[in-house]
């Protein structure tokens, strides 16, 4: 399925819930979740031969790091950019200007992203859209 299917196909389950938005509005937030999810992907962290590595944020100041952990030497930590910051906002403004509400979800096994037409929590995201295609 190319991108632009995958856009409209969430187009069409935002829509059947009374959410209309434009392709480049439905693009944003498809591409965002993606971005999200690659995310929590990389905080929960993965390995290889060598070495461990995940994203972690820096306790006092929020920044984001990757963090390597060599099975045979010391951590070393590198400053990232903060994608996960990035696509909360481009979300935000988008639910903002439609009057809609979102659900970042972070384990990276589903769907990061859910989307209302009303308030959603921890506990009811799943009623949401799932934006994922």
């Amino acid at each position: 399925m190319s991108a632009r299917q995958a856009t409209h196909e969430v187009m069409q389950h935002l829509g059947s819930r009374g959410i209309y938005l434009d392709f480049n509005e439905a693009n944003t937030l498809r591409r965002a979740q993606l971005t999200l999810h690659r995310w929590g992907e990389a905080e929960c962290g993965d390995g290889n031969d060598y070495a461990s590595f995940s994203i972690e944020r820096d306790e006092v100041s929020g920044l984001p790091y990757r963090c390597i952990y060599p099975h045979d030497g010391k951590m070393r930590r590198y400053r990232i950019a903060d994608r996960e910051a990035g696509a909360l906002r481009r979300i935000a403004a988008i639910c903002s200007k439609q009057a809609i509400y979102f659900f970042h979800q972070t384990d990276p096994r589903g769907c990061a992203l859910y989307v209302s037409n009303e308030p959603l929590t921890d506990s009811n995201y799943n009623r949401g859209v799932a934006i994922c295609s």
